[in-house]
């Protein structure tokens, strides 16, 4: 059956096109608190934790989809707008020569940092000035993986609803609690923090593998270049390191915070 109520769009030109097209940018994400999914399975992904597009695209193969009409009666419902466009709008939209045959236009959600929970793996992530959306993407879709509580987002960090971040997410963004917190709003909420908080430093004495963590644990991780910071090293009380065995002295920022995961989880 075909999508239901769908208007059809066929002008690059059309003010709705624009304005998907312009969220790329990220104030302008940061102005209209929305973002873009792409692919009918991150939009499914999407409605069936709750979060309904405001704005459904999709080219004409994709109306006779199975999971279509879904992703369609939750748009409506919400009083979002279903909309058939060409291949080359979707192009457009997704910046891309092979684009995926749905996209989803959603509202961000950020949870407020006394609402933070462990999760069912006792477990919360935070990151420090993360700078690379593909590492953050997928950070966020380990975390979900794991059952984290969430992940949060201390100092100034890379957009998590960029499109780049968004698809390494893999559809877990509507999954993981997000969070955005500064350097002091998050030191002084550490201090409630009721197990162990965890840092890395190539200075630590104990590896990884052979720590004692007391849950939940609060796995504290710096940015790509520079680590933690002073000032962020002196948050955790407990420091650890991942042994390099070979010529590397140094872990991508997404395996490493992997690691701590699944060693802090256990």
């Amino acid at each position: 059956m075909g999508v239901l109520s769908a208007r059809a769009i066929s002008s690059l030109q059309n003010p709705t096109v624009k304005a998907v097209r312009a969220l790329h940018m990220r104030k302008e994400r940061d102005d209209t608190g929305l973002f873009v999914a792409e692919g009918l399975k991150n939009v499914i992904e999407g409605v069936d934790t709750g979060h309904a597009p405001r704005i459904l695209m999709h080219g004409p193969d994709a109306a006779a989809h199975p999971m279509m009409r879904k992703a369609v009666q939750a748009t409506q419902a919400a009083g979002g707008e279903v909309i058939e466009v060409t291949h080359d709008i979707l192009a457009k939209v997704s910046r891309r020569e092979n684009p995926q045959a749905v996209v989803g236009v959603f509202p961000q959600v950020f949870r407020p940092l006394v609402e933070v929970e462990a999760g069912p793996a006792q477990c919360v992530v935070a990151l420090h000035r993360v700078r690379d959306p593909g590492n953050l993407g997928t950070i966020v879709r380990t975390a979900d993986a794991a059952g984290c509580g969430g992940v949060i987002l201390v100092g100034e960090c890379c957009d998590p609803y960029s499109v780049e971040a968004v698809r390494a997410t893999m559809g877990s963004v509507f999954a993981v609690p997000l969070t955005r917190a500064s350097e002091d709003e998050f030191a002084a909420w550490r201090t409630g923090w009721t197990g162990s908080v965890v840092g890395t430093l190539l200075s630590a004495s104990a590896s990884h593998a052979e720590a004692t963590y007391r849950k939940p644990a609060l796995i504290l991780m710096g940015n790509e270049q520079q680590g933690l910071t002073p000032d962020m090293a002196a948050l955790p009380d407990l420091n650890v390191k991942i042994p390099m065995r070979g010529r590397a002295d140094s872990l991508n920022l997404s395996v490493a915070t992997g690691i701590m995961i699944y060693a802090a989880t256990a």
